[in-house]
Parts: C-alpha cells; sequence; structure tokens
C-alpha cells in the first residue's frame, strides 16, 4: 500500500467502525488486536495487506470483505460439504471435564503399589511423544486412562512418591495443553494448563510452574486474548529474569526464560507489534547464545535453531515474507522434533504465498503434510494458506493443490 492508499484505507475503516457503533478498542478486542494497532490502520501508518488480516478486520466490522477493500479476490465458490468428524481430542475433553478421582476423596486409601512408578513414567514421556508427532487419536485413547490413574496415585501414595507423581502429572497436563492448542480447542488448554500449574508447584519444581504459564500463554492467545497472555508471560519473566540474573543459571533456566521471551515475541506479532516483537526475538536469541545448544527441558525444545524458527514464524505474522524466507530456507532442523520441522516448513509456505511465489508455497505445504499429516489438516493458519492458494487459482488449481484442500478441509 502507498501512504495515500493506506490514508483511505484507514479512513474506511474508521466510518465502518463508527457505522456500527464501535469504539477503537471494543473492535480490536474482537478481533484479537490492540487498540494502538488500529488506531495506526485508522490513520493511515499502518498497512494491512494480508488477506488473512483483511479477512479479520471485515469480519469484526460484519461487512463483506470487497466493502472493506474493493480489490480484495473474490470469495471462492462454495463447495459440497462433508459431514464434520468428530474431534480426535474429545474423549481427552472429557478426562477434563469434572475431577478425575473424586472417588478417592470419599474413600481415603492408601493402596498404591511401587511397582507401577515404572510404567507411569513410561506413559508420560509417551504422551509427549504422540504430542510432538500430532497424534492427536492416539494421545486422547492414552490420556483416557492415564489421567485418572496419577490422580489417584499422588493422593494414595506414600509421601516419598508424591512429588515425582505431581511432577508426572504436570508433564502430562503441559502436553494435554499443547495438544489442545494445536487443534484450536484454547477453551480446554486453558483448564490443562491451568492443572499443570497447580501439579508442578506441588511437584515443587519452580520451573515447571513457569512451563505451566508458557502453556497457557498459549490458550490465551489462541482465545485472542492478548492482554491475558501478556500479562501471564511478562510476570513470569520479570521474575525469572531477576533470579537469573542474581544466580549462575542452569540450562533448564536459560531454556524456559528463552521459551517465554519467544512467548512474547507470538504475543506482540499477533498484535501487529512489530518492534516490541522483533526486540523479544533479540533477547531470545540472546538467551539461546548463552545456552550455546537445541535442548528440550520441559519438552519446550529451546536452542539457537528453536530461536530462528520462531524467528520465520514471527516474520510471517508480521508479513514479512521476505524475511522469513532470508532466515528459513537454509535452516537445518533436523535435530529438533517433527512438530518443528513441520511448523517451518508450513511457515515457509506461508511466507511463499504472501510472496505470491504459489508453486513454492505450494512444495512446502506438502513437504509439511508429508511431515506431520495432523497439523495441517489441523493447524488453522495451514488451512487458511490453503484456501488463499485454492482462492487464487480458482478454477486452475491444479490436481495437486485441489486435492491437499480436500485433505485439510479448505474448500469451503
Amino acid at each position: 500500500m502507498s501512504s495515500e492508499e493506506r490514508r483511505v484505507f484507514g479512513a474506511r475503516v474508521a466510518d465502518l467502525r463508527k457505522q456500527r457503533g464501535l469504539t477503537q478498542s471494543e473492535l480490536a478486542a474482537a478481533i484479537g488486536r490492540t487498540a494502538s494497532w488500529l488506531s495506526q490502520v485508522e490513520r493511515g501508518i499502518q498497512p494491512v495487506n494480508r488477506l488473512d488480516v483483511l479477512r479479520l478486520l471485515a469480519d469484526g466490522l460484519g461487512v463483506p470483505l470487497q466493502v472493506l477493500q474493493p480489490d480484495a479476490p473474490p470469495a471462492a465458490e462454495p463447495e459440497p460439504t462433508t459431514p464434520v468428524e468428530t474431534n480426535d481430542l474429545d474423549q481427552a475433553r472429557l478426562v477434563l471435564s469434572g475431577h478425575p478421582a473424586v472417588d478417592v476423596l470419599l474413600s481415603p486409601r492408601e493402596d498404591f503399589r511401587p511397582s507401577v512408578m515404572a510404567d507411569l513414567r513410561e506413559a508420560a514421556e509417551r504422551i509427549w511423544d504422540l504430542t510432538h508427532t500430532d497424534q492427536f487419536a492416539e494421545l486422547s485413547a492414552a490420556l483416557g486412562p492415564l489421567v485418572p490413574r496419577l490422580e489417584r496415585a499422588t493422593r494414595t501414595a506414600p509421601q516419598e512418591y508424591r512429588a515425582e507423581l505431581h511432577g508426572l502429572s504436570a508433564r502430562t497436563y503441559q502436553a494435554l495443553a499443547a495438544a489442545f492448542v494445536r487443534q484450536n480447542e484454547p477453551d480446554a488448554a486453558w483448564v490443562a494448563a491451568d492443572r499443570a500449574i497447580r501439579e508442578a508447584e506441588l511437584s515443587g519444581e519452580p520451573l515447571g510452574v513457569f512451563a505451566g504459564i508458557y502453556r497457557l500463554a498459549h490458550a490465551f492467545v489462541r482465545l485472542k486474548h492478548l492482554d491475558q497472555a501478556e500479562h501471564a508471560t511478562t510476570t513470569a519473566v520479570n521474575a525469572l529474569r531477576r533470579y537469573v540474573d542474581d544466580h549462575e543459571p542452569t540450562p533448564q533456566h536459560l531454556s524456559v526464560l528463552g521459551s517465554l521471551h519467544l512467548m512474547l515475541a507470538l504475543i506482540h506479532a499477533r498484535a501487529g507489534e512489530r518492534t516490541s516483537a522483533r526486540k523479544q526475538i533479540q533477547q531470545a536469541r540472546a538467551v539461546a547464545t548463552q545456552l550455546a545448544e537445541d535442548r528440550n527441558d520441559f519438552n519446550l525444545e529451546f536452542g539457537p535453531t528453536n530461536v530462528e524458527i520462531q524467528a520465520v514464524s514471527t516474520a510471517v505474522e508480521l508479513g514479512d515474507a521476505g524475511e522469513a524466507l532470508d532466515i528459513g530456507e537454509d535452516l537445518d532442523a533436523s535435530g529438533l522434533s517433527v512438530e518443528r520441522q513441520a511448523r517451518l516448513l508450513m511457515d515457509l509456505g506461508r511466507a511463499h504465498t504472501q510472496r505470491r511465489h504459489f508453486g513454492d508455497a505450494l512444495n512446502y505445504l506438502l513437504k509439511a503434510e508429508d511431515m506431520a499429516p495432523e497439523m495441517i489438516r489441523t493447524h488453522i493458519a495451514a488451512r487458511d494458506t490453503i484456501r488463499e492458494l485454492m482462492l487464487v487459482a480458482g478454477r486452475a488449481a491444479s490436481d495437486e493443490l485441489r486435492a491437499l484442500a480436500e485433505r485439510a478441509d479448505a474448500l469451503a
């Protein structure tokens, strides 16, 4: 957008907002942005070039996309709908519904067998393996019996086992929170993260509490509660930063601190706050340099490589596709989980879409699907990108693209 185009667009947004009787703060809250970002849009300072952000604004204003931006691509013709599939985490959601060990509360007992500890450790580890590989149906089935077992064990085991059992419960709830975020069920993720924080505190592992706050902030971001996400994360960063500055930090302290800086980068990027987002990426890079290796403490996968993956994602969120491609196309993420590798490929596909390199975008999305099919099927950003590719291609869409859209349920 030129400066004149930004001014005209901003005036149109302001007029439509006033016609709806909305304040800047009300509209910003409805679309998950800040009032300062919207003010800059309306004054012609902040450009809005991305189609997904234009759609978000149009939805918030209650108008068709073409009313907001007349030269936007027309809506795709509706395709035949398919039956809605049962969510892969439905069983896991039921596990969160109510107290998982009420029978123990009514009839206190000590029937715990120490021999089950090895099995519980293995089961909790498998939960994270399933989460990192987006195997949500298997994850849900495994959680059904595991969560009640852990909750009962923490209440029936002798004191000597309880700290470890609370720690296993915290890790399990953190995995569940991460999975719910990826399946776009942030309300359930909120509950799981809150339980993870409580269990981590009971385990006597303070850093587990901070890792739980990281999961909680992800839920807030998906709910578009950016003020809550920023408050929770900033409070945690400040407390952990004071500790790190006054003590000799362990690698675990640095891993959690760096991950929280990356969370703040995501929050600021979602709010369209470019300078703040970049500042947090730079702070995460500094922590990663101090750490000097890729680690997976608390399943956060923090280290120099993941910082750059998040830098790619942040650049894409801000519409800086060229920067995202410069950072990401030569990045070797093979040492990280399948989920992290696939996320990088997906974001490179999004960046190429922003640059209108549609062939390259499709290639990256297909590579991501080959590596992590569930991500492409369930991730909002992936499905929105595929819809945009279909919208631009129209009737000329290749068989390969159309098949991908069908698999991701992204035809409508």
